[in-house]
């Protein structure tokens, strides 16, 4: 697979103004099994002894240091060939066998040399080891490097993909199979499995369950009638659903009588109805519901056993008149079933050692028979088909873990019956109120128009792919290479054909076209299960641990040693997207320091925009449609691609939009006349003042708009801008967002100003290993912003109101950024190194950033994808390792299509933008057909 070339800054990189240079030859490398790759270790002491820099060592591969700056061992697959062919030509004597002499003698010969006096290892050491090293320390790092380099030799990412792409496929046949088996309907996952992440959240099996508020379950109950009927345990479940409904509402009253509850306003009524066994008095009122349409009630809950066994002392009598007398009664409730829902709630355990002495003899035994009597007994009531009566027995499991607390042995404590009260609500609302969070008995959603269409053009893209694939493939077998009979050389018909722009787009969306089928079956389809989030303090600090310890580990020199030079910026997006990530899939937004943290890292995303791209504009000067074309692209075609393929608002993807937004305000800022650039600055120092008048009316239009959220909603709800940032109606979320971090764009564009003056004045020293500053005012500034860092930090911590710390956060986040660019950039040795771990995801830090919704997270980031049910480590493992191959890939496809959507002549790119803006208008048109539709 050949090496592609990176893109320019503007397309590949919004947020820095440095242009990513173009392919780098390959440098050969030794290639093979670890046993040929030996004399490389004699090889590398004599390059690094005579001082010469190596191209072929890097954390991530082999090749040049551009090679290894787009990605781990990518640069293996343009070289694999000239590498396998120097290996096949060399001296067999040097490639000896592992047990044999020959590949030891150069480390022999090495070792018999005397220490040398330094040593320049790939790794960075400490200044004591870089005087002065032993031959120990040289050993290691030799080693260090020639581990590193076999590892990307053999685990590329070529073929991690491969890997990822088989893992998808397992896992789908696997659930496929598992679903066939086990059936699909998730409504019985939630009635009778589950487990509890802690120690009042309840986790259904295989779906989620949504917390019900006040409003929606008036909606979702209005005109219903709901009849508990029972004894004192379903009394219980009946003030715990109640209270759902009318949290006001008291327990009080005779308990041994029926209660009735009713609620005008949203036409809801719930009843009580005392019945403690299953005798003919309960017949007698299930049969009325079954002859009067009138009264029958929409949903039933039913169940009753531990009285019948404390009042004839638990005999074996008592079960056989139970067994008889809910047989006589199942027959009813079958007919009930087929017009209304009804539940029998099975016997939920008790704590023994805390019944009184009148109620010793229910014992979990006893419960455990009449609960397989009534089993057995309404599953057989209809020989036919399935019987309707679904049985409600998920409230054993919960009282399994909770019944030691309960105060008599018998009932509940209150947690658990709200639980259970819950899991009545998501079976009987989730598929009307239809909540994000709780696909528990939700059925798949319908197919739009626009997927419909969508995926007949990834259909077409497929196999027209395919078909050029065999035609091409037909094509290359004709110029394969023949033997000359006379002289018995092959001779090769060389042809170089250049890629078509047909091609790459044909490969491009057939790609695309797979990848999107995985989002959609991982957050659509209800092929692969669905978790709750639940937080813990060690589920959000240890990984955020263990990636440090990686970041670390992962270092090199930076090609150039400027304040936020490209490698640099590159390693801030990657830690922070990870970070991000972590405290996502975590949910620790429920922790109030930790969510005040991850807002200044948004807020230093948004930072380095107005940084990136207004040094672009300072210094290029080029305010041209294609720049504008290629940023445009970048950032919003794989959003555009979810919105269509998900069904999914354009401001659901809300970071999109804020750096799509802030990119065009910038542009629109600098491109207006007077259009200021550097180059015309240094000639007269007054249009310095002019870009600061230009500067000053956007802070005063950010002020205003931030405070008139009256203005704001009226420009953004104008058709078609109503059409992007509409969130369910209303453009309040995008306000909110944008609000949010009003002022740190601003903050970053004026960073940017302030840091290119004093460079180009040179008051800066960025040269390697030298202090930003002279030494006395680098102590003084580097104390100032530790001080300022966790000065924020303390303060972020302290937060004991999200509202109020959210109004202070767009003033004052930009203390901690400023504070850490000064701590990372005025030391020398800090700016002359960076991670190349990190930086590799900073490179697709906006891929992961968007593709985490879908097939990371679940249920638009409600919850978590499980594709490996029942052990979560592992599901975490394999799905980060696939959600990251297809962010990179993801990543690949939008630098390719780039290349070809946007040429560099202003004829082709105008018409490509027209048939932009004739595909927008067809969906703006589709999208309001279905929208109309859905009322």
């Amino acid at each position: 697979m050949p090496v592609q070339p990176s893109p320019p800054a503007a397309a590949s990189d919004p947020v820095t103004p440095e242009a990513r240079l173009g392919p780098v030859t390959p440098e050969p490398r030794a290639s093979g099994p670890p046993s040929q790759a030996q004399p490389l270790l004699r090889q590398e002491a004599t390059r690094e002894e005579e001082g010469e820099e190596t191209g072929g060592q890097g954390a991530w591969g082999t090749g040049t240091a551009e090679q290894r700056r787009r990605g781990w061992g990518e640069a293996d697959e343009g070289t694999g060939k000239a590498g396998g062919t120097e290996a096949a030509g060399s001296d067999p004597s040097a490639r000896g066998s592992g047990d044999g002499q020959g590949s030891w003698r150069p480390l022999l010969g090495w070792l018999r040399r005397p220490p040398p006096q330094c040593c320049p290892c790939a790794a960075p050491l400490p200044r004591s080891a870089a005087h002065c090293c032993h031959g120990g320390t040289k050993m290691a790092a030799l080693a260090y490097n020639l581990g590193k380099r076999e590892i990307n030799h053999y685990f590329s990412v070529r073929s991690a993909k491969v890997l990822a792409l088989v893992a998808v496929l397992l896992l789908a046949a696997c659930h496929l199979a598992s679903r066939r088996y086990r059936g699909n309907d998730s409504c019985e996952y939630l009635l009778s499995s589950g487990r509890f992440l802690g120690e009042k959240v309840w986790q259904p099996h295989s779906c989620m369950m949504h917390k019900y508020k006040i409003s929606e379950a008036k909606t979702c109950l209005v005109d219903k009638h709901i009849a508990f009927i029972g004894d004192s345990r379903i009394r219980q479940l009946f003030y715990s659903f109640v209270k759902i409904i009318n949290p006001q509402f008291k327990e009080e009253g005779n308990k041994h009588e029926n209660i009735p509850f009713e609620d005008k306003a949203a036409s809801v009524k719930v009843d009580f109805l005392w019945h403690p066994e299953v005798n003919g008095s309960m017949k007698q009122c299930i049969k009325v519901w079954t002859e009067d349409s009138v009264l029958k009630p929409h949903v039933i809950i039913a169940g009753a056993a531990t009285w019948s066994i404390k009042i004839h002392n638990g005999s074996e009598e008592a079960l056989s008149q139970y067994k008889m007398n809910i047989t006589s009664i199942a027959p009813l409730l079958e007919k009930l079933a087929t017009t209304s829902d009804v539940y029998w709630v099975l016997q939920d355990p008790v704590y023994e050692d805390l019944l009184s002495e009148n109620r010793k003899m229910i014992t979990n035994e006893k419960i455990d028979a009449y609960n397989e009597a009534a089993v057995s007994i309404l599953n057989s009531s209809t020989r036919t088909s399935k019987s309707n009566v679904k049985m409600f027995s998920v409230s054993k499991l919960i009282a399994q873990e909770t019944i030691m607390e309960s105060l008599d042995g018998l009932h509940l404590p209150e947690s658990s019956r709200e639980t259970s009260a819950m899991i009545l609500m998501n079976v009987n609302c989730n598929k009307v109120v239809k909540p994000v969070d709780g696909s528990c008995c939700q059925p798949r959603p319908p197919l739009t128009l626009i997927q419909k269409l969508a995926a007949c053009f990834f259909t077409l893209s497929i196999i027209g792919y395919f078909i050029f694939y065999v035609i091409h493939r037909n094509a290359h077998r004709k110029n394969k290479p023949c033997t000359d009979l006379e002289s018995g050389e092959e001779k090769k018909n060389i042809i170089n054909t250049p890629v078509s722009s047909s091609e790459i787009l044909l490969q491009s969306f057939c790609k695309l076209g797979l990848i999107m089928a995985y989002f959609y079956m991982c957050d659509r389809a209800n092929l692969f299960m669905k978790e709750n989030k639940f937080y813990t303090h060690s589920s959000f600090f240890i990984p955020i641990i263990y990636i440090l310890v990686l970041g670390v580990f992962y270092n090199e020199n930076t090609k150039e040693t400027k304040v936020l030079n490209r490698e640099q910026t590159d390693e801030w997006k990657g830690w922070m997207q990870l970070v991000i990530l972590i405290y996502h899939i975590s949910g620790a937004s429920t922790f109030l320091p930790v969510y005040m943290h991850i807002r200044v890292l948004v807020a230093a995303y948004l930072f380095q925009t107005g940084y990136g791209h207004f040094s672009y504009f300072w210094i290029k000067g080029d305010f041209g449609i294609h720049r504008v074309c290629q940023v445009l692209f970048r950032l919003n075609f794989l959003v555009v691609v979810l919105c269509i393929v998900m069904d999914r608002p354009y401001q659901f993807y809300y970071f999109v939009p804020l750096v799509t937004v802030w990119f065009m305000v910038i542009y629109v800022t600098l491109a207006l006349w007077p259009q200021i650039t550097q180059k015309k600055a240094n000639g007269n120092v007054f249009w310095y003042l002019g870009l600061l008048l230009k500067l000053g009316l956007l802070l005063l239009c950010i002020w205003f708009l931030a405070h008139s959220q009256g203005a704001f909603e009226k420009i953004f709800s104008l058709w078609p801008l109503s059409k992007c940032f509409e969130l369910e109606g209303s453009v309040y979320e995008w306000w909110f967002r944008w609000r949010l971090d009003r002022y740190v764009v601003f903050h970053g564009v004026l960073f940017a100003f302030i840091y290119l003056a004093l460079q180009r004045r040179q008051i800066l020293s960025e040269g390697k290993g030298e202090p930003l500053f002279s030494n006395k005012i680098s102590t003084f500034l580097l104390f100032v912003s530790v001080v300022s860092f966790l000065t924020y930090s303390i303060w972020a911590s302290s937060c004991k109101n999200k509202a109020d710390c959210n109004e202070l956060h767009p003033s004052v986040s930009v203390v901690q950024i400023v504070a850490f660019i000064l701590i990372r950039n005025i030391p020398g040795y800090a700016r002359s190194i960076y991670s190349s771990f990190f930086a590799w995801f900073g490179k697709i830090s906006l891929e992961l950033f968007i593709c985490q919704y879908h097939i990371w997270l679940a249920a638009d980031t409600r919850g978590i994808l499980v594709l490996i049910p029942g052990n979560p480590t592992l599901n975490i493992i394999v799905s980060t390792f696939i959600f990251v191959c297809v962010a990179h890939e993801i990543s690949q496809i939008t630098t390719d299509l780039a290349q070809v959507v946007i040429p560099k002549d202003n004829p082709s790119l105008f018409r490509r933008l027209a048939c932009t803006l004739a595909f927008f208008g067809g969906v703006l048109i589709l999208s309001t057909i279905q929208d109309k539709s859905r009322l």
